[in-house]
């Protein structure tokens, strides 16, 4: 009896090592399957996020079509990618120069990117443009730019790479938004506007398009950090990590949530085909819930936030 007794434990906790590593392969044969063939589009793929989306939709043999507005960071992604797959599991990925806010060129080059393949099966919209600042120092120009880059850009491209999913009756459109297209944050108007306004037009998409068996999804992170600043030599990060995007404080280095999270939330919601995903700790989750059933006392916090922030002297 007390031998059985001893030995249960261990015997008990080998099995569910077992068990979540046979889980663990099962979830990543899925999501293997789940984009392998399929043609991927990802925006900003130079960024953090988008060259970890790259990176795990690449390995899941999917077949690229890499957009960013900095053709020698394309490709460098582009060299970090074939140095690190499989060449006979793998797609050569295809490179597209895309600026999201240069609205003139948006279509022209969304043309380009349906025709590497003549169709897409799954959309990413990664890009991202911010600004922080008093409303009233951000000129009319930039906020314009924010508009164009976070929400024109995006629908822009959606509305030509859309009748090919429709027509097709297959597809899916995956929206990297943040915590602020659902809250208003000091300092943030113009980014915190085109959160909103993006995340409404997607939302109002998801209905309409149902019926065609295409299915928009949105995942909102509080913010997403840098790689830690100094990348391991020789693993993937160090490969491509030449220059941040997203270069955080040190509060964001801590709290924010890593682009090889996103990237692999964005594979589960694809493989899952969910709706809405929003990823945050219990602390901004409480916010969007007060903010919804007790707005007054949402607006009277972050007013007294603003306060002491402005009560205390700028260093320098």
């Amino acid at each position: 009896m007390g031998v059985t007794a001893v030995l249960a434990l261990p015997l008990l906790l080998l099995g569910i090592s077992g068990l979540l590593f046979i889980y663990q392969e099962v979830s990543r044969l899925w999501s293997k399957s789940a984009v392998q063939n399929k043609v991927v589009v990802i925006t900003d793929a130079i960024s953090g996020l988008g060259k970890e989306c790259a990176r795990v939709f690449h390995t899941g043999g999917a077949r690229l079509v890499l957009c960013g507005k900095n053709w020698e960071r394309l490709e460098n992604l582009y060299d970090a990618l074939i140095s690190v797959a499989d060449p006979s599991k793998t797609f050569t990925p295809k490179l597209v120069f895309l600026d999201l806010a240069d609205i003139s060129c948006v279509q022209d080059v969304a043309k380009e990117v349906l025709g590497c393949y003549g169709c897409v099966d799954i959309l990413v919209h990664n890009a991202s443009l911010k600004v922080k600042g008093p409303a009233d120092k951000i000129s009319l120009e930039l906020d314009r730019r924010i508009m164009d880059a976070n929400y024109f850009g995006p629908i822009t491209l959606t509305k030509v790479l859309l009748p090919n999913m429709i027509s097709r009756r297959t597809g899916q459109i995956v929206l990297v938004n943040n915590i602020q297209g659902k809250l208003g944050i000091p300092f943030r108007t113009a980014y915190a506007a085109s959160k909103h306004a993006a995340l409404g037009f997607f939302d109002c998409l998801r209905a309409e398009v149902e019926e065609y068996d295409v299915v928009v999804s949105t995942v909102s992170p509080t913010f997403i950090r840098s790689y830690h600043a100094h990348p391991g030599q020789g693993g993937w990060e160090a490969s491509i990590c030449k220059c941040e995007l997203f270069q955080g404080s040190q509060r964001k280095l801590t709290y924010g949530v890593h682009p090889v999270d996103v990237a692999e939330e964005v594979m589960r919601t694809v493989r899952r085909k969910k709706q809405e995903v929003f990823m945050a700790n219990p602390i901004p989750k409480a916010a969007v819930y007060v903010r919804t059933f007790f707005p007054e006392f949402f607006f009277a916090v972050v007013a007294c936030g603003v306060k002491e922030r402005l009560s205390v002297p700028e260093e320098g």
